[in-house]
């Protein structure tokens, strides 16, 4: 192939396209540009074939940081493991272009995508897919299809495509479509607060919340969510662009594309299957009825022993993968027909029922807030903890010329337990990664942004049978509430499924694990009453009609509505966990502050240390709130503070009770300034000497009359508290005569 470069101009984005000369033992591969952005993609795959259920498809987004001038921070300078930005761009791409394989397909593929020059202005993850796509679309795997993105923003002047992502975050909305032709492949969306508020007003805001009184009830902004009629607006304007785009890269990437490769795809033997069907087919028909996901599980596998003693019966050679295809396939004909044929699903349900519900608020007795969340076959334990502005997550995207906070976390964890598998819990996946931030997203919007705390959600999965993410949401929110973090209202999820065959399909509210394993997509919608929050769809073949997803965001709807109803009455009963921090606000004369914090903090640390709060002090208010975790000791701390300001009264009515006025009194020189000199008088009391009280005269060089240290005689001229007025005898003789 001779190297080319192919420029298009679509949907906001100019990009360019190079390729022929670059990385030429890849079976793809292209440099793309947009603006200052390269991105390096490749494509390669094994020539060998792996037995695995699935397309053996691995994705990386990798930046680097010389793409943004950097040197990588920390101990080790190079690039090592993959930020959480990085992990969910790579996971967009997968999902996006994972359809585009030929069903059966086994050959190993690896797709590289590296940042070598970045730009702020520059949606990276947008960029990387259409790289991605571009290198897949050249190479010689036999894929033909192309896809697209467009990424919707909406701001104070209307609906922008493609925005800068400096717009997108000022803006009240975030829809990323990709599709493949006229049809949808994956959906993600997340609304975004319509008020935005800058670090100086929100620790401004802080405090005002700090010093509000106990207990602390944020108020909190409206919510923001998208409305379904909204949604759909977007789709099909998305779904128009994306066409467009998909056929002129078609048109430009294909005619240069490399001669596809043959690659093997397995075949299910028809007389395997067919004999199979025949002796096992009305057993996997009961297996499927009403049982639990373990049972069901047990069953099945006494169907696979089964279906080897009848394969050695018959007489053929099959070796297991192929034999556990062929079973996979007729365990998947039998789900497909029994929903689109009768209405009715594995556990008995029909279409549009959700699972039942049980939820359990602050049963963990020395947690901020927590909620064990139970629908169906699927649990998950929330929690959610309170900390400082200093335990917020501090990260740096590339483009970022300093390090960002956020203050709200969501971790999720699906420990192997959670489905019934013996394996050492590890590090974070891609998948959990991935679940989490949908999870945040589709909470964020509700969160007060004037709350004073950092705020961690983490979601344990206890148990898992579909759907473990949008537990999340509804476990998450009531946590939240349950930890008196102030939300604009409740926020539950619900994932949704699809079959379809031909023309007949069945939209499923609440999917199990079954349903999403042999079902054609996944989509997951989280919201309030008044609209949605967040979403993710991905739709495994074939793209998904828009007339569908307008059903299927209606259906989801009703759901969500069941499912808010619990939660609003598991809400009444919440009752504030003993491990919330005890605070007492109050506030003292402004003046007394510097009494509480002592000389370099000596007096305030020893309160902290004796009775084991903390304190926070607004200097110019005078606000002061103590807090900790037992109450006696909150108490007894702030009446210490006020025996501190009581006695710094007494002292100072002490010192300046005994100051005549019109007295003459000796002191000594303690610092000569511009505007005058500080006298010491009798009792260590220090008061100023005003230039304009010294002489008549005028005073051109103080430093010339006073020095430091030598003894003065002053005379007093007033007194207010420990405010004592001073001049020199001339002078105050001078102006008594004078009348001055």
């Amino acid at each position: 192939m001779q190297h080319k470069t192919i420029e298009h101009t679509l949907n906001n984005l100019h990009e360019s396209y190079h390729f022929g000369d670059i990385a030429r033992q890849a079976n793809g591969s292209v440099l793309y540009r947009q603006k200052k952005a390269v991105l390096l993609a490749t494509v390669t795959m094994e020539e060998k074939t792996v037995n695995e259920p699935f397309v053996p498809l691995t994705v990386q987004y990798i930046e680097k940081a010389y793409a943004a001038a950097k040197i990588p921070g920390g101990f080790v300078k190079r690039e090592s493991k993959p930020s959480d930005f990085e992990t969910l761009t790579s996971r967009l791409i997968d999902r996006s272009l994972r359809p585009l394989f030929p069903e059966g397909f086994s050959h190993p593929v690896v797709i590289d995508v590296l940042v070598l020059s970045s730009d702020a202005e520059v949606d990276l993850p947008v960029a990387a897919l259409h790289a991605a796509n571009a290198a897949l679309l050249l190479s010689d795997i036999p894929v033909e299809r192309s896809v697209a993105a467009v990424r919707i923003g909406k701001g104070d002047e209307g609906v922008i495509y493609n925005p800068a992502p400096a717009l997108l975050e000022e803006g009240s909305l975030d829809l990323l479509l990709v599709g493949s032709g006229e049809d949808l492949m994956m959906v993600e969306m997340a609304a975004r607060p319509t008020e935005r508020i800058d670090e100086e007003e929100l620790e401004e805001a802080t405090m005002d919340a700090v010093f509000a009184p106990a207990p602390l009830i944020l108020p909190h902004q409206e919510s923001n969510e998208l409305p379904e009629a909204e949604l759909l607006e977007y789709v099909e304007e998305g779904l128009r662009r994306i066409a467009d785009a998909c056929r002129a890269y078609e048109e430009s990437f294909l005619p240069l594309k490399k001669t596809p490769r043959f690659v093997e795809v397995p075949e299910i033997d028809p007389d395997v299957r067919a004999f199979l069907a025949d002796n096992l087919r009305g057993k996997i028909d009961m297996a499927l009825e009403g049982l639990s996901k373990s049972e069901r599980g047990t069953e099945l596998h006494e169907i696979r022993l089964e279906a080897e003693e009848l394969i050695a019966h018959y007489g053929r050679e099959i070796d297991e993968v192929e034999l556990l295809r062929t079973l996979d396939d007729i365990v998947k004909e039998a789900v497909r027909e029994q929903i689109l044929g009768t209405g009715r699903r594995a556990d008995g349900r029909d279409l549009q029922t959700v699972r039942p519900i049980a939820i359990e608020t602050n049963l963990l007795p020395s947690v901020h807030g927590s909620c064990l969340f139970t629908r169906g076959e699927t649990q998950v334990l929330a929690t959610v903890t309170l900390g400082e502005a200093k335990d917020a997550q501090i990260f740096e995207l590339l483009s970022d010329k300093g390090p960002r906070s956020e203050r709200f976390m969501v971790h999720y964890n699906f420990p192997p337990f959670c489905v019934g598998e013996a394996r050492p819990i590890g590090a974070p996946s891609r998948r959990e990664l991935g679940h989490g931030n949908l999870a945040k997203r589709a909470l964020e919007p509700v969160v007060d942004r004037l709350c004073p705390h950092t705020v961690r959600l983490v979601s344990e999965v206890l148990e898992s049978n579909g759907s473990s993410s949008m537990a999340t949401v509804c476990a998450g929110s009531l946590a939240l509430a349950s930890a008196e973090v102030g939300i604009a209202s409740l926020v539950a999820g619900v994932a949704m499924g699809l079959v379809r065959d031909g023309e007949r399909y069945a939209i499923l509210t609440d999917i199990m694990g079954i349903e999403d394993r042999y079902g054609d997509m996944d989509f997951k919608i989280a919201g309030t009453r008044n609209g949605i929050t967040a979403l993710q769809m991905d739709v495994k073949g074939g793209g998904l009609d828009p007339a569908i997803l307008r059903e299927a965001l209606d259906q989801a709807a009703q759901a969500r509505n069941a499912i808010l109803d619990r939660m609003e009455e598991a809400q009444k009963g919440i009752v504030p966990s003993q491990a919330l921090p005890v605070s007492e606000h109050f506030h003292i004369d402004p003046s007394r502050i510097v009494h509480i914090i002592g000389k370099a903090g000596s007096t305030i640390k020893e309160i902290i240390q004796r009775f084991d709060v903390r304190i926070d002090l607004d200097r110019q208010k005078g606000g002061v709130r103590v807090t900790g975790s037992d109450r006696e000791n909150v108490r007894a701390a702030r009446e210490h503070i006020h025996g501190i300001v009581e006695a710094s009264k007494e002292a100072e009515r002490e010192e300046v009770s005994h100051y005549e006025v019109g007295k003459r009194y000796k002191g000594v020189v303690r610092k000569i300034v511009d505007y005058g000199v500080f006298v010491e008088l009798p009792g260590s009391h220090q008061a100023l000497l005003h230039i304009s009280k010294i002489a008549r005269e005028r005073i051109s060089d103080l430093a010339e009359r006073f020095r430091s240290g030598e003894e003065i005689e002053v005379v007093v001229l007033s007194q207010e508290g420990r405010k004592v007025e001073l001049a020199t005898p001339e002078w105050y003789e001078a102006n008594r005569i004078s009348g001055d």
